[in-house]
C-alpha cells in the first residue's frame, strides 16, 4: 500500500497555510444527507398540513446533525482525513459522538411514526414495518448496553490497534464503510441513553447516566495511549505526504488529544440533555397526577380525611 497517497485517486492539492481545504464531497454521504433532510422536511410539512405541531427545536437539532455529517464527509476534512491522523480523528469524533447526539434529539423515528400513513386492515406499509423493527428482537439486542458498550469500545481499540484499520484505509470504499460504522455505533450507543424516540431498551435515568459513564473513560484512555506513544501506532499514517510538512508522531499526538477532549465535551452535553429530560418527565408525571386527582374528586384525600375522622371518633 502506498501510504504517501493511497493511490492516484488520493492525490491532494498542495497544502499551504492560508489557502484553506478544497472541497471533496463524498457522494454516498452527500446523497444520504440530502435524502435525510428531504424526508425529514416532508414529515414536518405533512404534520403541519394536517394541523399537528412539531417542535422547532427538534427540527434544528436534526438539521444540525445532518450538517455535522456533511462537514465531516463532504468537505476538505474528508480528503485530508485520508492522510492526516489528526484530521481523521476529528472526522471520527464528529461522526460517532456529535452527529448521533444531534440526530437523536431531532426525534426522526417519532416524526416518521406520526407522519407515515396507517396501512389498511390486513396490509403492511412503511409505518407498520418501522413499528415491527422497533419491537423486534434484533433491536432489543443492538440497543442493550451489554451490546452497545462493548461495541463502542471495540470501535476504538479493536479497529485502530489491529490490521483492520489499515485494510479499510486502502480504499475510499473502506473509509466510507468505517465512517458508516462510526455513525451507526454512536446512534445505537446514545439512543437508549438520551434519545427522544421510543425504543425497546429504555432504562431509568440513573441507569442511563451509568451507561454513559461506562463508555466514556475508554475514549479518554484511547486518547492518552496515542499521546504517550513514542512511535506511530497506525500504519496508514506512519508516512504522511511530504507536501503536508508534518511529523507522523506529532500528528498522532494531536489525534490523541482530540480523542481525549471529545470524551469530555459530548459527555457534558448528554448529561445536560438527560437532566433536562428527567426534569420534563417529572413535570409530566406531576401533571398526570393532578389531572387524575381532578377527575376522581380527590378521592384519596377524602378517604384519608375520613380515616382521620374515624380515629377521632374512636377516642374515649
Amino acid at each position: 500500500m502506498d501510504h504517501s497517497g493511497h493511490g492516484s485517486s488520493m492525490e491532494l492539492p498542495p497544502f499551504t497555510l492560508g489557502r484553506g481545504l478544497e472541497f471533496a464531497p463524498d457522494p454516498f454521504f452527500l446523497t444520504g444527507c440530502l435524502l435525510a433532510l428531504a424526508l425529514y422536511g416532508w414529515g414536518v410539512l405533512r404534520l403541519r398540513r394536517r394541523g399537528d405541531s412539531w417542535q422547532l427545536g427538534r427540527t434544528l437539532f436534526f438539521v444540525s446533525g445532518v450538517l455535522t455529517v456533511l462537514l465531516a464527509m463532504c468537505t476538505g476534512l474528508n480528503e485530508y482525513g485520508m492522510v492526516m491522523f489528526s484530521v481523521h480523528m476529528v472526522q471520527h469524533m464528529i461522526i460517532s459522538m456529535v452527529s448521533p447526539i444531534l440526530l437523536l434529539l431531532g426525534a426522526p423515528v417519532t416524526l416518521a411514526l406520526r407522519a407515515l400513513p396507517v396501512a389498511g386492515r390486513g396490509r403492511t406499509g412503511p409505518r407498520e414495518l418501522l413499528l415491527a423493527l422497533l419491537h423486534s428482537r434484533y433491536m432489543r439486542i443492538v440497543t442493550h448496553p451489554a451490546f452497545t458498550i462493548p461495541l463502542f469500545i471495540a470501535s476504538l481499540y479493536g479497529l485502530y490497534f489491529t490490521p483492520l484499520f489499515d485494510f479499510l484505509m486502502e480504499s475510499r470504499a473502506g473509509h466510507v464503510a468505517m465512517m458508516i460504522h462510526f455513525l451507526a455505533t454512536g446512534l445505537v450507543f446514545f439512543w437508549p441513553i438520551m434519545g427522544v424516540d421510543p425504543g425497546p431498551h429504555r432504562p431509568g435515568y440513573v441507569m442511563r447516566m451509568l451507561e454513559l459513564f461506562a463508555g466514556m473513560p475508554f475514549h479518554a484512555f484511547f486518547g492518552i495511549a496515542l499521546m504517550m506513544a513514542s512511535e506511530p501506532m497506525v500504519g496508514s499514517y506512519a508516512s504522511p505526504p511530504a507536501s503536508l510538512g508534518i511529523d507522523a508522531l506529532s500528528d498522532q499526538h494531536a489525534a490523541g488529544g482530540i480523542a481525549w477532549a471529545f470524551s469530555e465535551i459530548p459527555s457534558v452535553l448528554v448529561l445536560l440533555a438527560l437532566v433536562f429530560q428527567w426534569y420534563r418527565s417529572e413535570e409530566r408525571q406531576a401533571r398526570r397526577k393532578d389531572r387524575a386527582a381532578d377527575r376522581d374528586g380527590d378521592k384519596e384525600l377524602e378517604a384519608y380525611n375520613a380515616y382521620l375522622a374515624s380515629l377521632h371518633t374512636r377516642r374515649p
